[in-house]
């Protein structure tokens, strides 16, 4: 990667404002922090940064859709105790991010890391306002992108903030861009596994990845779509009825292009997702049952599929993994990749992420994506704002 990163620019001395991505789930009762992971991932650019002596380190995120409004249950307090528990150091909690008072704060606080109130009380933050840019800006002196997460959209702390600042990206961000930068141009053979449960959300995706793997392994509800526009029985299982010509058309693509897209040879199915009593395991889903997880055969199939694998891109569950009742084939396959030993795995973000980290094979991993959104856009081939407005080296 040829882009600016914190290696390359100086710190000592200088106000460094870092946009991070907090963006942590929260307990709807209690408000706490469900998973600290993303700010787990943050730490060292943190830690890095620290080390070069800045006069000021502060760092901003949004967190939630508070839609431009103040929303107390979605203020930053929670991150910052849990931040300054995980560094060791005190973290002081701006009670906003623009204007003059919080300058001033900045400037007179005693500690040396501060956080900024939620972005996202301001509307200007996700319409990339050049004003509220221009204020975020006056605060530093160096800005840092270390969000992966946020890095495919345009917003006033993600893209606009780097016109008026000398700007770099974090660890974080130069370490996803190089992993996933693997996946476009991986080591042979090369396996994909995707599931969720759009086509439409994948599309792109597939289409990018024809010209690089050997083989695509689809499962989850998309597949459903792909099996009936073979002409297979799919019951009431969910389908995008639009969509099935041309999941026909990248069936006919791939055959041309000689990559073998692999589909569900049997399933896990119900009546409905609110009765798991009613689960069977059968080859050809009939009608009044659903589709929710793959079945034994077709776990089989997969990973005989990717045992000889080099590179594996793993994007979306196979099943309904949320569902610990629908969640076999998910953890089957996490479970088998955990084992390759000869195989370079990336975890595109999103559900993969959780349910890689749920089945506790996320550390094994070769890498495993901290944004879904934004892995998927940047595996599509696109050029992510967040990065593409940083300066070459």
């Amino acid at each position: 990667m040829a882009k600016l990163t914190v290696k390359d620019l100086d710190f000592k001395g200088k106000k460094v404002i870092v946009r991070v991505d907090f963006n942590v789930p929260l307990d709807k009762k209690t408000g706490a922090i469900t998973d600290d992971i993303r700010i787990r991932e943050a730490l060292p650019t943190i830690k890095y940064i620290l080390d070069k002596n800045p006069r000021k380190l502060i760092l901003m995120s949004h967190m939630g859709r508070p839609d431009g409004k103040v929303i107390e249950g979605l203020r930053m307090n929670v991150v910052a105790k849990k931040l300054a528990e995980l560094l060791g150091k005190e973290v002081e909690k701006l009670d906003d991010c623009v204007g003059d008072e919080i300058k001033k704060k900045i400037d007179s606080s005693s500690r040396q890391i501060v956080l900024l109130e939620n972005l996202r009380f301001h509307a200007e933050e996700e319409e990339g306002d050049e004003n509220f840019a221009r204020q975020l800006a006056s605060l530093a002196d160096v800005y840092v992108n270390d969000a992966f997460g946020t890095a495919h959209r345009s917003h006033a702390s993600t893209t606009v903030i780097a016109k008026f600042l000398p700007s770099c990206l974090g660890l974080l961000m130069e370490k996803e861009v190089n992993s996933l930068a693997f996946a476009l141009n991986p080591e042979k053979p090369y396996a994909v596994i995707l599931g969720g449960a759009k086509v439409s959300d994948k599309i792109p995706v597939i289409v990018n990845l024809m010209k690089r793997a050997n083989k695509i392994l689809i499962g989850g509800a998309m597949a459903y779509t792909f099996l009936k526009s073979r002409g297979q029985p799919v019951g009431k299982s969910k389908v995008e009825d639009d969509k099935l010509d041309l999941a026909g058309n990248i069936l006919k693509d791939a055959k041309k292009n000689k990559v073998e897209i692999i589909l569900p040879v049997d399933h896990v199915v119900v009546e409905a997702v609110e009765k798991p009593e009613t689960k069977k395991i059968v080859d050809v889903i009939p009608d009044g049952f659903m589709g929710v997880d793959i079945g034994p055969k077709t776990v089989s199939l997969f990973n005989a599929q990717l045992a000889k694998a080099k590179t594996i891109l793993w994007n979306g569950p196979v099943g309904i993994f949320e569902n610990p009742n629908y969640a076999g084939g998910t953890k089957e396959i996490a479970l088998f990749l955990a084992k390759l030993k000869n195989a370079k795995v990336i975890v595109g973000g999103g559900d993969s992420a959780s349910a890689a980290k749920e089945f506790g094979v996320a550390k094994v991993f070769y890498h495993v994506s901290t944004g879904g959104g934004a892995s998927l856009e940047f595996l599509e081939g696109k050029e992510l704002p967040g990065i593409a407005v940083i300066k070459e080296k």
